[in-house]
């Protein structure tokens, strides 16, 4: 999850990867430090976020040089301080590393350094690499190779050493890890975003791969050394679409960019002939159409888009789904074949858990769609086919645009599926797609009850427990309203199928509990009714996401929200901005970082 820049190139480094590492922050922010070259190995470090070492860098004369990496951290070994924040140096102090990911044989290779006489200063498992790199012979990309055969994980390390002053060497295996291409400089990167502002010529780096970036050029080879020769692509998006443009944090930014980034996800997918036609796909409509199940493998929001898929493609198109927390699904042994289609959905495309899951169903024969908003990424080059949502840079670590593009772009997925399978006629699928394309306007209504949603936040900031309940696709719009509460408020929240309510989770409810209730016009509305009811009944307050129009709501619901009538299938699109407003306004009133919340990070690339 950790946030990497490395920069070689003819203007003073420091600048520069403090300006990749602002960009980077959402992958992690527990601590941050930088390497530079010049004439000796300067290595400046501090925990907590990229401000703490901003500020020590101005206490003192600060490192100079047109070489340098650095890192903002993400921990997963050893706790947040200065001794464990990157770059980490080899005993000579002159290799400084930076990683991304987990050493799995941390402890064996420690062991064996232990033994070699290496003095280790921290808890992690990144100093064992600088160590490891100073055993080896020959030039600092040949150390690297040697080094990296050894290492058992998933990781992007970027290592700079006074031996090769003039370049910088970074390995991918499962962690994403970009190039920038510039006039006379190279870039480094986690994310594409802090090379953005120096260039927009970005080659991702392909699984198994070293790169050796120095000014006049790169060189990629596989861990052998053998020459391999990526192709470069076109970022579309500029560095303004990476910033706040005005707003107070990324996260309001992005919530409002909704209407905009649901447009950019539909636009251009219905052809001449009135069909819908998803030309990035690339499968063949005969696979699609000889497929008997689908499964869908995603995490966190992305999980919760999933199961606004399950409905719709069941419904579609009559083939059962199976949806899977990423992190479990092949731990399971799903029955997968080549009649079998899986979804993987992840925004960032590199979701670890998720990339795993998708490679064991293609190694179970199972035909692959990626669901990503990340041209290049490893999710979307290893699939056999991908949706893109459009959605622009998201960089607040909380999702909020990427969820409703992914319910929208698999929506699109779903109605797909139904035209080349025949179980919907083309005008039937047109209907949808005329819907769907009321859904930016009618997203535009509900974030109009902004007002509203800073008067109930007002009310309910203060509360211990929430509890957000829905039936059909109102229980995943509940599903990531909770999420969306307790991941930047920190108030304990959880979501529940309306009607499981009574087989346990109503023995919470007592007098004042705030109950969100997603009450949209559906086919068992009246059943969420009497759910609503229940809950009252035991002293709750309920505050009720309603259709516009709805003229009984009012009387079981002490507050409520009212959303533009939407098919309940496409509701979900609908009902989660003012759920996402309430939470963003609760987290600020209870003095939140609504951008940064603890302990989280963007793209979760460890295991």
């Amino acid at each position: 999850m950790c946030g990497i820049v490395g920069y070689v190139g003819p203007d003073e480094a420091l600048p520069i990867i403090l300006e990749g590492l602002r960009r980077l922050e959402y992958r992690g922010y527990d601590s941050a430090g930088v390497a530079l070259i010049d004439g000796t190995l300067s290595v400046m470090k501090r925990a907590g976020k990229l401000g703490e070492l901003e500020h020590a860098l101005e206490q003192t004369a600060p490192p100079t040089g047109t070489v340098g990496i650095g890192h903002t951290r993400w921990a997963t070994h050893g706790e947040p301080n200065d001794r464990n924040a990157h770059p980490h140096v080899d005993c000579s102090g002159r290799i400084a590393v930076i990683h991304n990911g987990i050493i799995e044989n941390f402890h064996e290779l420690r062991t064996f350094l232990d033994k070699r006489g290496h003095t280790l200063v921290s808890d992690t498992d990144t100093e064992c690499i600088a160590h490891l790199i100073e055993e080896q012979e020959g030039g600092l990309a040949d150390r690297v190779r040697t080094t990296v055969r050894r290492l058992e994980g998933a990781y992007a390390i970027v290592v700079c050493s006074l031996d090769d002053p003039d370049a910088i060497v970074g390995v991918k295996v499962s962690s994403p890890l970009v190039v920038g291409l510039g006039d006379g400089e190279q870039i480094l990167a986690s994310d594409i975003p802090a090379i953005l502002g120096r260039t927009t010529s970005v080659i991702p780096v392909e699984e198994g791969t070293v790169v050796e970036i120095r000014r006049e050029g790169v060189v990629f080879t596989d861990f052998d050394g053998r020459a391999l020769h990526p192709q470069p692509i076109t970022v579309d998006w500029d560095v303004a679409r990476a910033q706040k443009g005005g707003y107070d944090d990324f996260m309001r930014k992005e919530i409002d960019e909704q209407p905009a980034a649901i447009r950019d996800t539909l636009v251009g997918r219905m052809s001449a002939r009135g069909l819908l036609a998803l030309d990035e796909l690339h499968m063949d409509a005969d696979l699609l159409r000889d497929v008997s199940k689908v499964f869908v493998v995603a995490c966190g929001t992305a999980f919760h888009s999933g199961l606004v898929a399950k409905y719709a493609i069941e419904h579609w198109t009559r083939v059962p789904v199976e949806i899977d927390i990423a992190s479990e699904f092949r731990y399971r042994d799903p029955v997968l074949g080549p009649d079998t289609l899986t979804l993987a959905v992840s925004q960032s495309g590199e979701t670890i858990d998720t990339l795993e899951a998708a490679r064991h169903a293609a190694r179970q024969g199972s035909h692959v769609l990626a669901v990503t908003n990340t041209v290049g990424s490893s999710l979307a080059r290893e699939a056999a086919g991908v949706l893109y949502t459009h959605a622009g840079p998201e960089i607040g670590v909380a999702a909020t645009k990427t969820f409703s593009t992914q319910m929208v772009a698999l929506h699109l997925v779903a109605l797909y599926l139904a035209q080349v399978r025949g179980s919907m006629y083309p005008a039937e699928v047109a209907e949808v797609m005329e819907r769907m394309h009321e859904l930016p306007e009618q997203v535009e209504r509900a974030l109009a009850l902004d007002v509203q949603t800073q008067e109930l936040a007002r009310a309910y900031a203060d509360v211990d427990d929430v509890l957000f309940i829905g039936r059909h696709t109102g229980y995943p719009a509940a599903l990531e309203g909770a999420l969306k509460l307790k991941e930047i408020s920190y108030i304990h929240a959880e979501g529940y199928p309306a009607g499981e309510l009574k087989h346990g989770p109503i023995a919470l409810v007592e007098q004042g509990v705030p109950v969100v209730a997603v009450a949209t016009e559906c086919h068992v509305y009246p059943k969420m009714l009497s759910n609503i009811q229940e809950v009252r009944a035991r002293g709750a307050s309920v505050i009720a996401v309603a259709s516009e129009g709805d003229t009984e709501i009012e009387r079981y619901a002490e507050h409520v929200l009212f959303v533009p009538r939407t098919p309940e299938l496409l509701a979900p699109v609908v009902v989660t901005p003012p759920l996402q407003l309430l939470a963003y306004h609760i987290a600020k009133l209870r003095g939140c970082d609504v951008d940064q919340p603890r302990n989280l990070a963007k793209s979760v690339t460890v295991e």
